[in-house]
């Protein structure tokens, strides 16, 4: 049994100094400047060069990314919560709004009941919300002239609770040996057949439609975190049209692209990609604390190699990346016309720390392994390589920042400078401190108090049926009588 690690705290490195030495002691390599340079020289206030979108350019390299919301209305409108996080985003500063937040493009494919939903009955609630968003954005920033606001549309298969927070209703891409255990699959009834795959595009061509009836700017056809779309990459057993080979395993994303054209719509499209995957974790019980879990280990996976069940992962050695199909991916999507890419890693439901690297768990996760600067470096250095060989036309946004905490704009500065990626995306550090783009760029000093610190309440919270937010960090959320739910949960009262 290997000895626990003891975890270093981002706040006790007190200097850039100190955090490169702690970055260098792990055997990473991260890109973090001296100081953040505001506008106008720093290179994260620069336009993305040659990349309009809907006649609008990319004002600056920060990107907002989609977080699946649970505080919408049971039929899929936006609520004063709602309102109130985007309303937020367009005060960040960031120009490049990437999907606000998921939206199921039918009712049955939500991951929650109080999940936004992008319906014909929902297309004014949508547009209210894009207006909000872009006059917060003017009466903070002075103009949205330079602001792109897209829609991220989402099935989210084998997650599906569409009407009861705790009951699963999953509709699958193929059989999973380890995964459909934990998700409640038990019979071939519950995958997809061809022709409820062909129904389903329909559904994402009318999502298109009333997107850029609503306002956005562009589309993201979602392929990442083990939703149906991202599934359906790893769906190598699959037989028909929809699996086994790259091409049939691609055909939902060019079947849904193609007929969005046939419709006579124009509208921008992007695609945010798990870009790799690993096999499911789980907490190590034999090396779990009093009221703590175990960190996290691999399932046992012996029986399933070579691992047919993953996208972007070694079939040898499914907890190593493999980035052969991920490229060829990032080709197809320029092919296609597609040239906004967000990268993403694994999934948040069975191995979190690759996808948003944390110091505390979520009450479904699990201990950290080891430090999640590993993690952090990880997906940096993947889109780093993905960026250096994918097409010169394709825009690439990084994710797996938040965990740097103070050093996030040092870290974020360097990649956009080197060319590592194209521009850096934030979620959850949005959620506590929207400001933290718009203070950086204007070269003010950060506010500590609202640093996000990966408590992972914003995952906790929404897990237990409790509506989405920051609630250590912000006041809104620690006012509501779910803070107190929260708190009872965490501390094993409930």
């Amino acid at each position: 049994m290997s000895e626990p690690f003891k975890l270093t705290r981002i706040p006790s490195l007190k200097t850039v100094e100190a955090f490169r030495a702690h970055v260098a002691s792990l055997g990473q390599e991260l890109p973090c400047e001296d100081q953040i340079e505001p506008v106008p020289g720093s290179p994260l206030a620069q336009p993305v060069p040659g990349l309009t979108v809907n006649g609008r350019t990319v004002g600056n390299r920060w990107a907002i990314h989609p977080m699946e919301g649970w505080d919408a209305t049971t039929d899929g409108c936006p609520t004063p919560e709602v309102c109130r996080r985007w309303e937020r985003f367009g005060e960040s500063g960031a120009k490049l709004i990437w999907g606000g937040e998921a939206m199921a493009v039918r009712s049955d494919g939500r991951a929650n009941p109080h999940q936004l939903m992008i319906l014909e009955s929902t297309r004014e609630h949508l547009r209210a919300l894009v207006e909000g968003l872009r006059g917060t954005h003017r009466a903070q920033h002075g103009s949205d002239d330079d602001l792109v606001v897209g829609f991220q549309l989402t099935h989210s298969g084998r997650f599906c609770r569409p009407t009861d927070k705790q009951r699963l209703a999953p509709r699958v891409a193929y059989r999973h040996p380890i995964l459909d255990a934990k998700f409640g699959v038990t019979g071939d009834d519950q995958v997809l057949t061809n022709a409820e795959v062909e129904e389903l595009i329909g559904y994402y061509v009318q999502a298109a439609r009333i997107a850029r009836e609503a306002g956005a700017d562009f589309i993201d056809v979602k392929h990442c975190h083990g939703y149906l779309l991202h599934e359906f990459l790893s769906a190598h057993t699959r037989p028909g049209k929809y699996g086994g080979s790259f091409e049939n395993r691609t055909r939902p994303l060019r079947e849904i692209v193609e007929r969005i054209r046939a419709d006579g719509n124009d509208i921008a499209i992007g695609v945010r990609l798990s870009a790799f995957d690993f096999v499911p974790f789980r907490p190590d019980p034999e090396r779990a604390e009093p009221g703590r879990k175990g960190p996290g280990i691999p399932e046992e996976f012996g029986h399933c190699l070579p691992y047919r069940y993953g996208f972007g992962v070694n079939p040898e050695n499914p907890v190593e990346p493999d980035l052969t199909e991920p490229r060829r991916f990032i080709r197809l999507c320029a092919d296609l016309g597609i040239r906004l890419l967000n990268l993403s890693a694994g999934s948040p439901y069975y191995n979190p720390h690759i996808q948003r690297p944390a110091a505390y768990p979520p009450s479904d996760g699990y201990q950290p392994a080891h430090d999640p600067l590993i993690d952090v470096a990880r997906q940096i250095q993947v889109v780093r390589s993905l960026r250096a060989e994918a097409p010169k036309e394709v825009v690439i946004v990084g994710t797996g920042y938040t965990y740097l905490q103070e050093y996030l704009p040092h870290v974020a500065q360097g990649v956009v400078r080197q060319g590592w990626a194209d521009l850096v995306g934030v979620g959850r550090m949005v959620l506590s401190y929207p400001r933290l783009i718009a203070d950086s760029l204007a070269g003010e000093a950060l506010q500590p108090r609202f640093i996000c610190r990966t408590f992972s309440d914003c995952t906790t919270a929404p897990r237990n049926g409790l509506i989405s937010g920051c609630y250590p960090l912000d006041r809104y959320y620690a006012d509501k009588p779910e803070f107190l739910k929260l708190k009872d949960l965490k501390s094993g009262r409930a």
